[in-house]
């Protein structure tokens, strides 16, 4: 390594890593992605004086990918074939909803295609921005998109749903499908594979799927398959664990490289948020409505129930969620690990499609 990198380097990483633990600290959503990358945006902005290797990002990506890929246990299959339809109709809502706003977003503001669609990703706020680097767009413009959508999920939706449900019960319209007869309480059985060998194989054919991926020069491949491979790893053979010491470790990694392509006149850019953030505020509160009134019409899932299917809340975050909301249906938790990783797996390589085919 160059020694005058070396300086830039150490600064990137020690400011990242404090304002990581320090956001974190005070329970911000997604603190060490979001503290890293406010504390590493504010030294590049203010001082230029910030670096990281390119490679960053593909180490990023796959580490990422293996945690995604862990995510999925042989359980969650079990139980998905009694709600296989419901998951079905989730993951088409959010993939409509995905291009709908992804497309407005394009046509009411200065942001390009990609950047837009990606914005509008209904994703893990940890991956998404450093998938959507990766596919060339503007990466801090969709972290900042995700962290609002990430905060409706977690501060602002369970609220509502709850002022809703309320409301509803009040005026003489009770939830007949409430704690429905198809829920289960039954809690997630995960694996008990807690090896330091399961993990080294997991990144290791993470290592080797993503650097195939990377190879290929399809934008967002890297990503996708590290999580297929450690997907087969995990539910064929159950031989694959990512301690949530390394995931910490990936996430500050994750904010100190994003937070080092926001320059000066990046932020003059962000301005042009406004308008996007309300068109992703008013999708998704749509969304919580109308599909979860599909979900509970359809397949007789409770009022709140099916508000939470679709919520952009991430799957980490649900079950606390629904214990606030006395909803006692753990498939709610399952559908949210699934969408977040068929998400993550699958929607950027459509969303590769549809620019290749619009900008050529």
């Amino acid at each position: 390594m160059d020694l005058a990198l070396a300086a830039p380097l150490l600064a990137t990483l020690v400011t990242g890593v404090a304002c990581g633990l320090l956001f974190k600290k005070f329970k911000v959503p997604a603190g060490y992605l979001i503290g890293a990358f406010a504390g590493v945006a504010v030294l590049s902005v203010s001082t230029g004086f910030v670096w990281l290797p390119a490679e960053t990002r593909v180490l990023v990506q796959i580490i990422a990918g293996a945690f995604v890929g862990c995510s999925i246990e042989r359980s969650d299959l079990a139980r998905m074939r009694r709600f296989a339809k419901p998951i079905v109709l989730m993951l088409a809502t959010f993939l409509a909803l995905n291009l709908v706003l992804g497309f407005t977003i394009w046509a009411l503001s200065p942001l390009d295609l990609v950047t837009s669609l990606m914005c509008a990703v209904p994703g893990g706020i940890n991956d998404t921005p450093i998938v959507a680097a990766d596919m060339g767009a503007n990466a801090p413009a969709v972290t900042i998109m995700q962290l609002i959508r990430q905060v409706l999920g977690i501060g602002v939706f369970p609220l509502m749903i709850a002022a809703f449900d309320r409301l509803r019960t009040e005026s003489g319209h009770p939830d007949v499908n409430a704690q429905s007869l198809g829920a289960t309480d039954e809690k997630r059985t995960k694996s008990k594979q807690r090896s330091a060998a399961s993990t080294v194989a997991a990144l290791a054919v993470a290592a080797a799927a993503g650097i195939l991926g990377k190879a290929t020069g399809i934008p967002g491949l890297t990503f996708t398959a590290s999580i297929m491979a450690v997907l087969v790893l995990k539910l064929a053979f159950d031989f694959a664990f990512i301690p949530k010491g390394v995931k910490k470790g990936c996430q500050l990694l994750a904010g100190c490289y994003l937070g080092t392509l926001l320059t000066a006149q990046g932020l003059a850019g962000l301005a042009d948020l406004a308008v996007p953030a309300l068109i992703l505020v008013a999708g998704y509160t749509l969304n919580c409505f109308a599909a979860g009134k599909l979900e509970s019409k359809l397949f007789g899932y409770g009022r709140k129930e099916g508000m939470l299917i679709a919520s952009p809340a991430g799957a980490s975050d649900m079950a606390l969620i629904l214990d606030d909301l006395d909803v006692k249906n753990t498939d709610v938790i399952i559908m949210q690990v699934i969408r977040a990783a068929f998400v993550m797996a699958f929607f950027p390589q459509i969303i590769n499609l549809i620019c290749y085919f619009i900008e050529g």
